[in-house]
């Protein structure tokens, strides 16, 4: 069930593991920070992750790179300087970059690779695919490993999520991830669409979790059993929303199974409790509204013009968020949360025919 299939190198690192962890705290736990991290913040902790062992280390703004604007959040430091501070500490580790066409661009992706970036992961909706074919190909021109990252998961079937998958395969993917941005699938639902993956594409296949059902870690299990051999993980849970598969914890269940992740558990635990007492202001839980994101299936950016709209118009955040879910709305619909807000004021005054 567990047989390494990694043994030839790619971008830089030798995939010799069972399973490869990709640790994603220094971007998407840029979230939970206010993209506000130092050079030496990525300095200290990418050289202790390195040391660690962790394979890949992904660095840049919460949004990818490009993201730091008026929309999603400045950044305190460029990106393309975050990435070069951390390529210089990085030792064995590679240093990758998130780049959503549309928010980042190949131009950047061309910085980021110029720097030490070794691999690239080029993030699109579910059923968006097909926008990521040129940088999947400029990925590949500029000598990264090129991975395919299918955001919001859980709002495609299992063959929708096939088709897209082979979309970037077709484009030259080294791998292809199913992502759970909400941290809404359940056990069942990730099983069905590993497996179908497994069996319908002939590269890696990768997982990210996050944990707003409390089931990043059992999910990301679920992937390994089915035949995922790349999984994200985020050390002190720091990611968005409710955080992310806990690496630390990953590592030492995988180690447990007998899963080779080659990280060394005890540093990463120092690590963790250095991160938790200089880094976070408050401990990652499940909060009502990261469990209420989870369950209605929506981007943890929603929140904050839910809870605005809900506020303004006088209605229940959570009945937004749980509309906006059963509606599918997506990243870039943020308007559609005053509209639901709207109809349900009407609607609760009784002026809705």
């Amino acid at each position: 069930m567990y047989e390494n299939e990694n043994g030839s190198g790619k971008g830089g690192v030798r995939l010799e593991r069972d399973v490869v962890v990709t640790e994603v705290a220094l971007r998407d736990g840029s979230h939970v920070v206010a993209h506000q991290f130092t050079i030496e913040q990525v300095k200290n902790l990418t050289g202790k992750l390195s040391a660690a062992g962790v394979p890949y280390i992904e660095v840049s703004h919460g949004d990818g790179l490009g993201g730091s604007s008026l929309q999603y959040g400045f950044s305190k430091v460029n990106d393309i300087e975050l990435v070069e501070a951390a390529v210089e500490v990085a030792g064995e580790s590679a240093i990758s970059v998130l780049l959503i066409p549309g928010i980042g661009t190949i131009d950047q992706l061309r910085e980021a690779a110029d720097v030490g970036a070794k691999m690239a992961r080029v993030a699109t909706h579910v059923t968006e695919a097909d926008v990521s074919k040129q940088h999947l190909e400029a990925a590949k021109h500029l000598g990264m490993e090129a991975i395919g990252f299918l955001m919001m998961s859980h709002m495609a079937s299992p063959e929708k999520l096939v088709e897209q998958a082979l979309l970037m395969e077709s484009y030259g993917a080294d791998a292809v991830y199913v992502v759970d941005s909400a941290g809404a699938f359940l056990p069942q639902e990730v099983k069905t669409r590993i497996n179908l993956l497994k069996t319908n594409l002939n590269i890696d296949i990768g997982f990210h979790a996050h944990n707003n059902l409390s089931l990043a870690v059992a999910n990301s299990l679920v992937a390994i059993e089915e035949g995922a051999n790349r999984i994200d993980g985020s050390i002190r849970c720091l990611g968005a929303g409710a955080g992310n598969a806990q690496t630390e914890v990953l590592v030492a269940v995988l180690d447990r199974l007998g899963i080779r992740t080659d990280i060394d558990l005890y540093k990463m635990l120092d690590l963790s409790e250095e991160v938790g007492n200089t880094i976070m202001q408050k401990p990652q839980e499940i909060t009502d509204s990261s469990l209420i994101m989870g369950y209605s299936g929506v981007y943890s950016s929603f929140l904050l013009h839910a809870n605005k709209a809900a506020k303004k118009y006088g209605v229940d955040a959570r009945d937004i968020l749980m509309e906006l879910g059963r509606q599918k709305v997506v990243g870039g619909q943020e308007d559609t949360i005053i509209e639901v807000a709207k109809q349900m004021a009407l609607q609760k005054e009784g002026t809705l025919r």
